[in-house]
């Protein structure tokens, strides 16, 4: 059985998802699953934003497409448009409520442009029928080596240790031996699901609950990764920086900014080119790394950091 999974980033109006599908997993982030036959979709809404903005990042990481349901105007719509511009996701649609128009929309895409984008009315039954044929249409291409970046975590009797995430990279596979950075330990997958189902298999875009061996819940934390590559890791890493005109601030050596990749969120200070994070980071080739200041005031987006080789 082969399943086509999107993953969705559900912006702009809190508890939205309820029309959509049903609720999974919340915290700082709240997750609702949509199925149809063999294809589902996956929202995430940031629960905590705009509050906390690692709310929003965290959403917005694993994302293929971005619903922003637009209820209002104002200056946490604009921070949302730069977050979906800055992470590059490549579809997103626009549910228009409040007598909000496409015409009002597309005067902030001239100074803000994302890759793809579409309007809908607010009609619930239309949307799930539309993103759960898009899903139908994600195909998953099977490799070697893979990864998973870890946002859940806990322990099932009977099970032991469950790790919840998105294949970011490659394909996983059930019985692979891993490697869980930055931990640096060796754990085994002992099954694989993907809502619901176990499989043998899973590869880039997938949702997915892990068993694992080697490892105590306790000891994970969000933004772990479990790999079967030859990643890097560190806390000292050379980026080249696109800043966003709209961040007014200066890039000094004594400001704390957080860095974001995968489901890692991690504080860091910048020099010259060089990105000094206070835990290690882990990323593959052609990593892009969101880069906020979250004490500056809206909106706290510095930019995007592409990673040097």
């Amino acid at each position: 059985m082969d399943v086509g999974n999107l993953n969705v980033a559900l912006l702009g109006s809190a508890g939205y998802g309820r029309n959509l599908g049903k609720k999974g997993t919340e915290s700082d982030i709240t997750f609702y699953n949509l199925k149809k036959g063999d294809d589902t979709v996956t929202f995430v809404e940031p629960s905590s934003y705009p509050e906390k903005f690692s709310s929003l990042f965290y959403s917005l990481s694993n994302a293929d497409y971005t619903l922003f349901v637009v209820s209002e105007i104002d200056a946490y719509f604009g921070e949302m448009l730069l977050a979906i511009h800055y992470m590059d996701i490549e579809r997103t649609a626009f549910v228009l409520q409040n007598y909000h128009t496409a015409e009002e929309i597309e005067t902030f895409l001239e100074e803000i442009p994302l890759r793809k984008y579409e309007f809908f009315e607010d009609e619930p039954g239309i949307i799930r029928e539309h993103l759960l044929d898009i899903a139908g249409r994600m195909e998953g291409r099977e490799e070697e080596e893979g990864t998973v970046s870890i946002d859940h975590f806990f322990n099932v009797k009977g099970v032991g240790t469950v790790a919840l995430g998105n294949v970011v990279r490659g394909s996983i596979r059930k019985h692979d031996d891993a490697m869980l950075l930055p931990l640096k330990r060796e754990v085994h997958i002992r099954s694989i699901q993907k809502h619901d189902y176990d499989f043998e298999v899973a590869s880039k875009g997938d949702r997915v609950g892990l068993a694992l061996k080697n490892v105590e819940s306790e000891e994970l934390k969000r933004g772990d990764v479990i790999t079967t590559e030859n990643l890097s890791m560190s806390q000292e890493i050379k980026i080249e920086l696109r800043k966003n005109r709209y961040w007014k601030g200066e890039v000094k050596d004594n400001t704390v900014f957080h860095i974001g990749h995968w489901m890692q969120f991690l504080p860091a200070r910048m020099k010259d080119d060089v990105v000094h994070a206070y835990k290690p980071l882990v990323y593959g080739g052609h990593a892009r790394m969101l880069v906020t200041h979250l004490d500056a005031g809206i909106p706290r987006i510095v930019g995007v950091g592409v990673v040097k080789k």
